[in-house]
């Protein structure tokens, strides 16, 4: 791809949630959505093959449904009330079409169904764009009209991300798949915090983007999109192997690593708000995701498969910038925890 078309795709899909998060108007923020959906298409089919076009074409019919009734319940809002923004006295039915078309956009279960799939047919660069920066325009405008949206509906979805985001990822054996259930079951848990103190959901998503950067990191440095082929990192990069662990362990939420500090955020909040059933299921649906973390770990740690390369250390030349990222996201996903009095 012409290195110009690369800048101007790479700077439209930065702008797009930066105009979100910096608008009142309902419109402009649309048109911030629009921005990043339309820019990322082109990376979805940079490679020529079927499954990148199936997985563009996904995405595209599924980001395209949910901007029309986004753009449907903006301007029905404005013929009743004569303005651009949300307001109290807002008709419900609008609000609650504006919640459904951003659980779409963010892959919220029930309509979590072309994430896995999309992530699982694209590269992993643009994978990890998909899985992070796309993320943060939806959130930010459920951050600003959190206070207008219906409890019942956010608590449901969220439990019932948390839930398809644990099942779906057990009989996984694709690493991108793995990482798509994952960012399903991290939404669930942002939202469910959403009604009661949504900065908490910010603190959420800044350590789940913390924690799944480095985790693409090491699949693109060894093109590892397997179990069976990230199993083979103890041969090729031995160092990956503490940074891999650590790293799937704080994304399951174990203590002391700094994966556990928004679980513990959030069930505290429920519990302080009376939720104590959704904090239990939730809890339970946690142990669930560190079980496929685990067995991610036995995998690539523990475990030794059969390699039909006789020379079993491979010296290979390593990007020193590249190292210096992964490290310094390393340490700041996992060791933060004793910062978390200040956080809070």
């Amino acid at each position: 791809m012409n290195p110009i078309t690369i800048i101007i795709i790479y700077f439209t899909i930065f702008m797009g949630p930066m105009i979100t998060m910096a608008s009142t108007n309902l419109m402009l923020m649309w048109v911030g959505l629009e921005l990043s959906l339309l820019a990322i298409i082109p990376l979805l089919i940079n490679k020529k093959n079927p499954r990148s076009t199936e997985a563009a074409t996904k995405y595209f019919i599924t980001q395209a449904t949910a901007s029309m009734i986004i753009l449907l319940a903006i301007v029905l809002n404005y013929k009743q009330l004569g303005m651009w923004t949300f307001q109290q006295h807002t008709n419900n039915m609008l609000l609650n079409m504006m919640l459904i078309a951003l659980s779409m956009k963010l892959g919220l279960a029930p309509f979590h169904y072309w994430l896995p799939e999309v992530t699982q047919g694209i590269p992993l660069h643009t994978g990890l764009l998909l899985l992070t920066w796309q993320k943060i325009a939806p959130l930010s405008i459920m951050f600003q009209i959190y206070q207008f949206l219906n409890p019942t509906i956010i608590f449901l979805l969220a439990l019932s991300s948390i839930f398809m985001g644990a099942w779906g990822g057990l009989n996984q054996t694709q690493t991108r798949k793995i990482m798509a259930y994952s960012s399903i079951a991290h939404m669930g848990w942002m939202l469910a915090t959403l009604p009661y103190n949504p900065n908490l959901m910010l603190l959420n998503l800044a350590i789940y983007i913390i924690l799944t950067i480095p985790m693409f990191l090491i699949m693109m440095t060894n093109n590892s999109t397997t179990i069976n082929s990230i199993s083979l990192l103890w041969n090729k990069t031995p160092m990956m192997l503490t940074i891999t662990s650590l790293t799937l362990l704080s994304l399951g939420g174990l203590p002391p690593l700094t994966g556990f500090l928004p679980k513990w955020a959030i069930i505290t909040e429920l519990l302080k708000n009376n939720c104590l059933t959704m904090a239990t299921l939730m809890a339970m649906m946690a142990l669930l995701n560190l079980f496929f973390y685990t067995r991610l770990i036995y995998s690539t740690s523990l475990t030794m498969f059969p390699t039909n390369n006789n020379s079993k250390m491979i010296s290979h030349h390593e990007n020193p910038k590249h190292n210096f990222i992964l490290s310094t996201l390393t340490i700041v996903g996992t060791l933060t925890l004793p910062l978390s009095p200040q956080l809070l």
